[in-house]
């Protein structure tokens, strides 16, 4: 396609070819001089027309139109737009704005920008509604532009015009901060965002002259900053455009934000209105069902906020409740369309993820039957290759949402469970699943047998029978899967693969181990740290043959690195397969002897000293087992004061996780060796547990100061106790009761 003349019927002749015309938009898109023309025309514009009237502003306008209209075409269309700057040209104009511009004409430049915004946002991802697959050839172009649009100066060209006098305007604006915030940065930018004068009171503020949050309303600590206060007020619009936009705006805001998430659950300074959560709420129930969906996601992002950082509040329950009667209801309507049920699955899944309370509810209101029959109803089983090739994509993101919600609502309690499994009849769907050629598909099948394999008995009759367990396996197995989706599948074959499984034997022959390592090798953060998860369940309660087997292939090198790993997360992982090895006094022989002695109690050294709680407690459990090992193995440890000092530090200032088992590595040290009281009275152990022992409950806290020192004891533990005392009655009286 060749544009020889860029005036305002050549570009209404383009727009109206290029709507819905997706082959139009990439020979439009592919045509690289036009577009550098069409770009051209936002600002330098071409020359005057001789038709008297049209004006410049005219052409602007239809040439923004029409950057609207190829933003949603083809990665080839955004590719083009974006080595041609359109975005950057966008915001130039926008910000050479003048008050006499026409109401047509912010409104259209808006729009562009929010289309351009969104297909870039798209690119990036991650996906707001489903897996998509990361095999863009723009990622790279698409990242860097998102860049701008979170930068202070690129924020004070556009963010003004949320509050616009056009709703066209302030639609778009909420739209494209719908579509663009998608990560904790993101929200940071916004939320922390001020208009320029108001960044000024701030300065004056931090010299000394003024207090910014007495003075300045627009403050961030303030009712969640100029943008949430400004959306929270448009929420009073009768527009339903502009409703849903703001709706949708708030929802990404609120998303994994407590501090925003508890400004909006607050009374309202304005007695005479509702709180931001109750108008959220209230618009739940509106007529219109993109407005429903809308505030029910923004309620959700609010509440699980919200919940993350105390226990899920009575207020909390009721206002679930009400999110899941209004999604409930769209999941089971067969006169939905599929684009609102996905919508409606989604929202379910992020109310209820993670939270086991929550999952008891949805389970009681029925929500999990209804998504059963709905997977069901929509997953034919004869004939698969036929319904996959002719299944229409938005089928298929249905599915997906669907079993990511079925996932979600079984993966603590065996209840669910067993009504997918035993009334639901569920398997033959996410078996079927799990090989459709729909990424998030198989993404979401693998999250459901991951979900399932938590209990023993699905694991060793469903999962074992039907081919689940296999079929899952495979998918772990294959080289060019989606890491997404091997992710998940690792997840899946790591509940798989625990001791009572039967098919721990058969993956072991085909090929597990040898997958597991190489992809911990991969150095992708989720693949390693679920890697080590499998290797963790593997080594545990089996033969040493097949530990000295498991360790060589990932070899005693690489798991020494692992203990001093600085992702803590990693690094708890490493300890967890170091406290399953050392199960016995053979096994503890063969770590002593492949990691060292002196890299060993080093490491665990470290780590007692990790600011991590989960490092500390992981540390102090594989003491408590080397501590049952050999003489030799226990000489070496009473022989190292390093050791016993962090072992003291962890009996009178960690948690009661780690508390335990360190007391309990000293007793097992004394039933042994109760004549070395002298390296425990050196070290400080003595005094330590005598300490633990006189503690009758609340808080003791050294003479250092509070929360000071290394005698601090936070939790009533009985078990501690009665440790403690056995261990100082042993030093006291030698081996009593035998």
């Amino acid at each position: 396609m060749t544009i020889e003349t860029v005036n305002l019927s050549s570009l209404k002749r383009i727009k109206n070819n290029v709507i819905g015309n997706p082959s139009a938009k990439l020979a439009l898109a592919q045509d690289q001089d036009f577009i550098q023309l069409l770009v051209e025309c936002l600002n330098r514009l071409p020359s005057p027309s001789t038709d008297a009237h049209v004006s410049l502003d005219d052409i602007r306008i239809e040439a923004a139109h029409v950057i609207s209209s190829i933003s949603f075409g083809s990665q080839e269309a955004l590719q083009s737009l974006l080595r041609t700057d359109a975005l950057q040209a966008l915001l130039y104009a926008i910000s050479n704005f003048q008050p006499t511009d026409s109401t047509t004409l912010k409104a259209a430049f808006a729009r562009a920008l929010r289309a351009l915004t969104v297909a870039i946002s798209e690119t990036v991802g991650p996906s707001q509604w489903g897996l998509r697959p990361d095999t863009s050839d723009v990622q790279y172009e698409a990242k860097a532009a998102q860049s701008y649009l979170f930068q202070v100066d690129y924020l004070d060209i556009y963010l003004p015009l949320l509050i616009d006098t056009s709703p066209q305007t302030s639609t778009s604006i909420a739209q494209l901060l719908a579509s663009a915030v998608r990560r904790q940065s993101h929200r940071d930018c916004v939320t922390e965002w001020l208009p320029p004068a108001d960044r000024m009171k701030e300065v004056k503020g931090k010299r000394g002259w003024e207090k910014p949050d007495t003075t300045n309303s627009n403050a961030p600590g303030r009712q969640g900053g100029w943008v949430a206060r400004n959306l929270i007020n448009l929420l009073r619009t009768k527009d339903i455009k502009l409703q849903e936009a703001t709706l949708s705006a708030l929802a990404a805001l609120a998303k994994d934000n407590p501090t925003l998430a508890a400004v909006l659950s607050r009374p309202s300074p304005d007695p005479e209105l509702p709180s931001p959560l109750s108008a959220v709420l209230s618009l739940s129930k509106t007529r219109s069902t993109d407005v429903q969906i809308a505030a029910c996601l923004c309620a959700t992002h609010i509440i699980r906020a919200g919940a993350s950082t105390h226990s899920v509040l009575t207020a909390d329950c009721t206002s679930a409740l009400s999110i899941m009667h209004v999604v409930n209801r769209m999941i089971a309507s067969p006169n939905e369309s599929a684009q609102n049920r996905t919508k409606a699955c989604f929202i379910l899944y992020y109310l209820v993820m993670d939270d086991l309370q929550l999952c008891k509810s949805a389970f009681d209101q029925g929500s999990l039957k209804k998504l059963g029959n709905l997977a069901n109803s929509i997953t034919p089983l004869d004939q698969k290759s036929e319904w996959e090739e002719d299944e229409p994509e938005n089928t298929s993101c249905l599915r997906e949402a669907a079993l990511r919600a079925i996932a979600a609502l079984c993966l603590f309690d065996h209840d669910p469970r067993t009504e997918v499994t035993d009334n639901l009849h569920m398997i033959p769907t996410i078996l079927a699943s799990l090989s459709h050629r729909h990424v998030g598909v198989r993404f979401a099948a693998c999250h459901c047998v991951r979900a399932l394999s938590r209990a023993v008995k699905v694991i060793r009759t469903n999962i074992s029978d039907s081919g689940l367990g296999t079929s899952v396996f495979q998918i772990f197995k294959k080289q060019d899967e989606d890491r997404n989706v091997t992710n998940a599948a690792l997840s899946a074959v790591c509940n798989i693969v625990t001791e009572f499984s039967p098919l721990r034997p058969v993956f072991m022959k085909d090929g597990l181990v040898d997958r597991t390592i190489q992809l911990l090798n991969t150095q992708a953060p989720d693949l390693k740290l679920n890697s080590l998860w499998l290797l963790r369940n593997l080594v545990y309660k089996t033969t040493i043959e097949t530990k000295k087997e498991i360790m060589a292939k990932l070899g005693w090198l690489s798991f020494s690195t692992l203990l001093v790993d600085p992702d803590d997360k990693i690094q708890e992982q490493a300890f967890w397969i170091a406290q399953n090895l050392a199960e016995d006094e053979e096994s503890i022989e063969l770590i002593f002897q492949e990691v060292g002695a002196d890299i060993l109690l080093r490491s665990i050294t470290l780590a007692l000293e990790s600011p991590h709680e989960e490092v500390v407690s992981s540390a102090a459990c594989v003491m408590a087992n080397l501590a049952n090992g050999y003489d030799n193995h226990r000489d070496l440890i009473i022989s190292n004061p390093q050791i016993l000092k962090a072992l003291r530090s962890c009996m009178s200032e960690a948690k009661v996780e780690a508390r335990r088992p360190a007391v309990s590595c000293i007793l097992s040290l004394i039933r042994a060796n109760p004549q070395h009281r002298q390296e425990f009275q050196d070290t400080g152990i003595i005094s330590t547990l005598r300490h633990i022992c006189d503690w009758n409950g609340g808080v003791s806290i050294s003479p250092g100061g509070r929360m000071l020192g290394h005698h601090l004891i936070v939790e009533d533990d009985k078990e501690v106790i009665d440790l403690a005392r056995e261990a100082l009655d042993r030093l006291d009286h030698g081996d009593i009761g035998f």
